[in-house]
């Protein structure tokens, strides 16, 4: 293999002067597009079958040939396929997740990603660094869900993309958790609940209580329906800013307090607060990536970003949930690690609010 094969990609980034490596680091809208473009043509489903030379694949998705192989060329620098030295294209393990309906499948994500949604936001990030004001609103000129609703396009590739992070990060916190510990869960704020349904299906023994919106909660009789759970499922209309049914065992806010400055997440947690008046036993589980410390990588920071932009909500830290919640009434039970999805298991405490 040449010695300079890759050297751009991630694997071997360290190993550039540091020059070189900062200008990688811009590069990340050019190769952000390249994969977006390559998702949208659907090029991962052509090959599930097997390696196809670029004239084939462009007579496939209807392109130019001579175009779709140099895309295919910077996407291969980074191992998103590989360039066989026949000239064909073959998948990898990274453009295995670019095709649809498999498992662990990121071509939605990818999607919403590399959309004029995201990055016309991203635009006016200028904006929030100055004012503190969400970056979309400057953008658009409304909100972020007045837009969706505005635009049943967009709002279908945000649902789909959050619905697969949902799965996805649902098996993780399941993984890591034991929810049998609690006879009785509410899901607050938990959509059509998904995040319900596989918590029920793990643990035959629990009852759940699902509280959204009336729009939102549709759907959900349909889903418990089919994960066999219904039987065990009250679906209560509701607002997480208003009064929750109260004394279950355990309250989950699974991503909902990252959508909220500490202000109004502190409004949330009152509300919970609230429904375990009278169970001085009972649980808060927030679900939400802990941000990880200084000069470490870790996705939490980007989503940081995206709610900073989106809504003015925030992803936190260790300490910084700390802080929320003690002024909250609640104090966290054990210490979760950092850098990753976790599940805060927190408890009420006596405190004046």
């Amino acid at each position: 293999m040449d010695s300079m094969t890759g050297v751009v990609g991630p694997a071997m980034a360290a190993a550039l002067p540091p020059h070189v490596r900062l200008l990688l680091l811009t590069d990340g809208k050019r190769i952000s597009r390249v994969v977006h473009v390559l998702a949208e043509l659907g090029i991962a489903d052509e090959l599930a079958d097997g390696p196809l030379a670029v004239p084939e694949l462009a007579e496939r998705t209807g392109t130019h040939a001579d175009s779709l192989g140099r895309v295919l060329r910077v996407a291969a620098a980074f191992g998103v396929f590989e360039e066989r030295e026949d000239g064909r294209y073959a998948l990898t393990d990274l453009s295995e997740a670019l095709r649809s309906g498999v498992p662990g499948s990121q071509r939605d994500m990818v999607l919403y990603n590399g959309s004029e949604l995201l990055w016309r936001t991203y635009g006016s990030l200028m904006h929030t660094v100055r004012t503190g004001q969400p970056a979309f609103e400057e953008a658009y000129g409304h909100g972020f869900f007045t837009h969706l609703e505005e635009n049943p396009e967009a709002g279908a590739l945000f649902d789909r993309a959050m619905t697969g992070m949902s799965r996805a990060t649902a098996r993780m916190l399941l993984d890591g958790f034991d929810f049998s510990r609690f006879a009785r869960i509410a899901d607050v704020g938990g959509g059509r609940g998904l995040f319900l349904s596989e918590v029920l299906a793990r643990h035959p023994q629990v009852r759940g209580t699902l509280v959204d919106r009336p729009a939102v909660i549709e759907e959900a009789p349909k889903l418990f329906d089919e994960a066999g759970v219904a039987d065990r499922v009250e679906i209560v209309p509701g607002d997480f800013f208003g009064e929750l049914p109260p004394g279950r065992d355990a309250y989950v806010l699974k991503a909902v307090l990252h959508d909220w400055d500490d202000e109004r997440a502190a409004a949330v947690l009152g509300r919970v607060r609230d429904a375990l008046a009278e169970r001085p036993d009972g649980r808060l589980l927030i679900c939400e990536f802990l941000v990880g410390p200084a000069n470490q990588w870790d996705r939490g920071k980007l989503l940081d970003l995206d709610m900073l932009v989106r809504f003015g909500g925030r992803e936190r830290s260790a300490d910084q949930w700390r802080t929320l919640l003690a002024a909250s009434g609640f104090a966290l039970v054990d210490e979760p690690v950092p850098g990753r999805w976790a599940v805060l298991e927190c408890r009420p405490v006596a405190t004046a609010r």
